[in-house]
C-alpha cells in the first residue's frame, strides 16, 4: 500500500507542477482561479530558489519510508525531472520558456479580465436635440 501511495503522490506532485506551469491559462476561462494559481506559482518558486520542504515530496518521502526505501535523492525534480524528463543542458532553455509561458498566460488573463470589465461599463448615449 506504501509503494501505492507513494506512486499516488508523485502523480500528484506532477499534476501540481503542470497546473504551476499552465495553470495561469485556465484563468482565460474562469478569471478567479488566478487567486489560487498566483498561490501555487508562489510556492513552486520559493521551493526552487530557496531551501523550503515542499509537502508533497516530503509526503512521497514518508511513504518511500514506509516501504524501506530512503527519501528522493536531492527532492522530486532532481530524481524525475532533471536529467530523465529534461536534459541537463536543456535546463536553462526549459526555465525561459517557463517563464514565457507563464508571462503569456498572466497578460491573457489580464486582457480577458480587462476586456470583461469594459464590457461591464454602459455605453454613454448622447442626446441629440
Amino acid at each position: 500500500m506504501a509503494g501505492f501511495l507513494a506512486g499516488a503522490t508523485a502523480v500528484v506532485h506532477f499534476v501540481a507542477l503542470m497546473y504551476i506551469g499552465f495553470g495561469g491559462f485556465l484563468a482565460w476561462r474562469w478569471p478567479r482561479s488566478i487567486l489560487v494559481h498566483v498561490f501555487f506559482a508562489a510556492w513552486g518558486f520559493l521551493v526552487v530558489a530557496f531551501p523550503l520542504a515542499c509537502p508533497l515530496t516530503a509526503l512521497e518521502d514518508y511513504f518511500r519510508g514506509l516501504q524501506g526505501r530512503g527519501p528522493l535523492p536531492n527532492g522530486f525534480n532532481e530524481y524525475y525531472i532533471y536529467g530523465e524528463l529534461i536534459p541537463r543542458s536543456l535546463l536553462p532553455l526549459a526555465g525561459a520558456i517557463a517563464l514565457v509561458v507563464f508571462a503569456v498566460s498572466y497578460a491573457g488573463a489580464y486582457l480577458r479580465w480587462r476586456d470583461s470589465k469594459l464590457e461591464d461599463v454602459p455605453e454613454h448615449r448622447v442626446r441629440l436635440g
